[in-house]
């Protein structure tokens, strides 16, 4: 073998090495490819602050004011110990003994009722979210936020316009 095909053969060998991981690496689910956790896909997908109606207080009112959680992957979560915070005044909400189906949401909504798979309650009997302008963060067990969305900033929209800012 002369010292040029040497050179070529070891060129080659590199460039199979380089293509197999590369390969290898696109064969893994995302998720396990850039190092992120599934929980990474839980989200405040949406927020009713301002319950439809007058805000007369009544539990009816109050149960009209939620936060939507989405769980965007295709596996479950466990949610227990997370908490959803209103940041204005530090009004939080812990999550016990839930998890969320892959592709699932769940309403946290503000008054009092039982818990269902799609509906958790706060069992307030004040408001939480300002109307005019709060934010909702998600915090997972570790307390590192998952999600926060803002409302009532000037100029800030997040992709569906509805005048959320996402952080």
């Amino acid at each position: 073998m002369t010292a040029s095909s040497s050179v070529t053969a070891r060129r080659l060998a590199a460039a199979a090495l380089a293509a197999g991981a590369l390969i290898g690496a696109a064969a893994l689910p995302a998720t396990a490819a850039d190092g992120r956790s599934h929980r990474a896909n839980v989200e405040i997908s949406r927020v009713q602050y301002d319950s439809p109606g007058w805000d007369n207080g009544s539990n009816r009112s109050l149960n009209k004011e939620w936060v939507e959680i989405t769980n965007n992957s295709r596996h479950r979560v466990n949610l227990d110990g997370w908490r959803l915070t209103e940041d204005r005044r530090g009004v939080t909400y812990t999550f016990r003994h839930f998890s969320l189906g892959g592709h699932e949401s769940v309403r946290v909504h503000t008054g009092v009722g039982r818990d269902t798979a799609r509906d958790l309650f706060q069992d307030r009997r004040n408001y939480v979210w300002d109307n005019r302008r709060d934010t909702a963060t998600l915090r997972n067990d570790n307390r590192r936020t998952v999600d926060s969305v803002t409302w009532g900033e000037r100029g800030h929209r997040d992709h569906d316009g509805r005048g959320h800012h996402r952080h």
